[in-house]
């Protein structure tokens, strides 16, 4: 019993850590509860955002580009299914988790199209949270870091490039651009991706998104950074580190 109890609490413990430095969005037009679940899940996470609907959830998104999304299916303005569509136009890596009281199949084929995480069946209680955490943080550990070769990893969690256990520096912009290919590193990234994330704000120029990649070329100390032209680029991971 005792070593069931530190299990949990251990588990806890990690999960804790693990989320730390996370950013969280969750989307719920009922405000009860919207309200329970974010003070059940602000214990787990650096900050929860939250949405009363999908439109309102989309404009956080943009704001604030939050690490995890939870939301709803069924909302005013805007549903849970139309705002994923929405994001996974332009990113196909956050990790989301649908909630909703309907099994309906329909709604299981879309949650597979669009890539989601986990599909979690209304009413939402604190144990569906917690085994919801508990999914993300499996498929976090499993997948935040990524050995470009022998001596080069990237750590997608902490957003760190290592060489040599030396932290690279990268600007603001080096490190969107190497985050998205290194997330996406087993298919090529168009340039639309590219710039949806990297000059979201902005109009990308050919010109910047060449000086972009040959300065994050010369830190990676190798031409690591395939050019596929006209289409995008592609991050080359070495064969023996994958």
């Amino acid at each position: 019993m005792r070593r069931e109890k530190f299990y949990k609490f251990s588990l806890k413990y990690h999960m804790q850590n693990r989320f730390l430095n996370l950013t969280l969005l969750y989307v719920e037009d009922d405000k009860v509860i919207r309200q329970n679940a974010v003070e059940y899940l602000s214990s787990y996470f650096k900050e929860v955002f939250q949405a009363k609907d999908g439109q309102e959830a989309l404009d956080i998104y943009q704001k604030d580009r939050p690490d995890i999304i939870i939301s709803d299916i069924e909302m005013p303005r805007l549903n849970g299914l139309d705002m994923v569509k929405k994001i996974r136009q332009k990113d196909k890596t956050t990790p989301i988790i649908i909630t909703t009281a309907f099994t309906d199949t329909s709604y299981l084929l879309q949650a597979v199209e669009l890539q989601l995480l986990k599909y979690i069946t209304k009413p939402i209680n604190s144990k569906k949270l917690k085994d919801a955490l508990n999914l993300l943080f499996e498929h976090l550990n499993i997948n935040n870091i990524l050995a470009i070769d022998k001596k080069k990893y990237y750590d997608s969690l902490n957003k760190s490039l290592m060489i040599d256990k030396s932290l690279i520096k990268l600007t603001i912009k080096e490190l969107q651009l190497f985050d998205l290919l290194a997330k996406n590193h087993h298919r090529v990234v168009n340039y639309e991706e590219i710039e949806n994330i990297v000059w979201y704000d902005d109009v990308m120029s050919k010109d910047a998104l060449r000086a972009l990649v040959r300065t994050l070329r010369m830190k990676l100390q190798g031409d690591y950074i395939e050019n596929i032209s006209g289409f995008g680029y592609r991050l080359q991971v070495a064969k023996k580190t994958q």
